[in-house]
């Protein structure tokens, strides 16, 4: 069967059961362990699982044993459909909430029963031709020269209705497409626009980070970002590193974006100015956590250098200070020198503080050229001493 979070196949047992999920977008259940007090009944909403992490909530009537997991048969628009448990219990009170605000038990639909083994080999023969139709819809869709891209299809579980997922920057008229994917498919049509970043979520993928996308894994609902997160992280803005695979600007600068701004509240401002007796000095760069400050003076050639100037934010406080009394003897210079170095917190014991500690190690030796022995040397035998026999005839 497939898999409820994704596309993908994970062999799930052939009873009501969904014991192959991939664990996409689940939540972990808290008060599964905990007994209901004396005369309470457990809550009847229950949230049910989709491809694709789509989640809806429905009303458990028939008061049905049901756990997380367990594949059941829901009431669709015309028909039925087919989805997996993934919320029972008093958790779903807090879901509600949080999800759902003003959700009115009344209006939900049921479930009608847990799924047979009829009803699962239906829904997987209508999931192995999902792939097989979205294809051939886009090319429908090329035929008629339509500026949209179709990246999902979701068949219902009765086999009788399927949902066409797809984005366009454009309004699009699609009314001959649907005419023709009726006529090709024989199944009913609906059309249904969706953002960069939910089409995403139903493909998947690997971040730039080299983890899972986080909105096809946890990431549930989708907060606007702007580029002042990024300014705020003091980040480069630069399109290409920002945006994520969807071109859109990574959710994740949202994370730490709280923390930076309880930070900077306790900082001056980026367009800080301070007075000394050389001139006045302007703020050239920020480091949030450690809560240093770099200056710069504005006219360097009338102060002599063109150094920064790395101050703590406490004493750039008494600076601002003073200015404000009209004290314009402060030297920037002889603060630097006068600031005690501050240790690291940490004591490296192994000596792994050093980015270079195996240059020397791994250094290849140099091998020595043998001298090439001489003419002479080449020859092994020494040569003998000639000598000179003189005849003593005349003697």
């Amino acid at each position: 069967m497939g898999c409820s979070g994704c596309s993908t196949k994970s062999g799930a047992s052939d009873n009501t059961e969904n014991k192959g999920s991939c664990g996409k977008l689940d939540v972990y259940d808290w008060f599964s362990n905990m007994s209901l007090a004396p005369g309470q009944t457990e809550f009847d909403i229950v949230e049910i699982r989709f491809k694709n992490g789509r989640k809806v909530f429905y009303r458990n009537t028939a008061n049905l044993p049901l756990q997380v997991g367990d594949t059941v048969v829901c009431e669709a628009s015309s028909g039925y459909d087919v989805g997996v448990v993934s919320i029972v219990g008093e958790l779903m009170r807090l879901q509600i909430k949080r999800k759902a605000s003003n959700f009115k038990a009344h209006e939900a639909k049921k479930i009608i029963r847990k799924a047979t083994k009829e009803d699962i080999k239906l829904w997987e023969e209508a999931c192995a031709l999902e792939k097989v139709i979205m294809l051939d819809a886009r090319k429908l869709a090329n035929n008629l020269h339509l500026e949209m891209k179709i990246s999902d299809v979701e068949f219902q579980g009765d086999k009788s209705k399927a949902t066409f997922y797809y984005t366009a920057e454009n309004r699009i008229d699609f009314r001959q497409l649907i005419k023709d994917m009726a006529e090709k498919f024989k199944v009913r049509i609906e059309m249904r626009q969706i953002g960069a970043r939910q089409e995403s979520a139903r493909l998947g993928g690997i971040g730039p980070c080299g983890r899972e996308l986080c909105c096809s894994t946890w990431l549930s609902d989708f907060r606007s970002v702007s580029t002042s997160a990024a300014r705020y992280q003091q980040l480069s803005l630069n399109p290409q590193k920002l945006a994520g695979l969807c071109g859109k600007l990574k959710c994740c600068l949202n994370y730490e974006l709280d923390m930076y701004l309880e930070a900077i509240k306790e900082l001056p401002s980026a367009n800080t100015k301070i007075k000394t007796a050389k001139g006045s000095a302007h703020l050239i760069k920020t480091d949030v956590f450690k809560r240093q400050l770099w200056f710069a003076y504005d006219h360097p050639e009338e102060a002599g250098t063109n150094n920064l100037f790395s101050l703590d934010a406490n004493t750039v406080k008494e600076i601002l200070e003073a200015n404000k009394k009209g004290n314009l003897k402060v030297d920037l210079e002889e603060l630097v020198e006068n600031e005690p170095e501050k240790k690291p917190d940490y004591i490296s014991v192994v000596g792994q503080d050093s980015l270079t500690r195996f240059d020397d190690k791994f250094k290849k030796k140099k091998k020595r050229k043998k001298k090439k022995p001489s003419s002479n040397e080449n020859n092994t035998t020494p040569k003998k001493p000639i000598q000179v026999v003189l005849n003593k005839k005349n003697s």
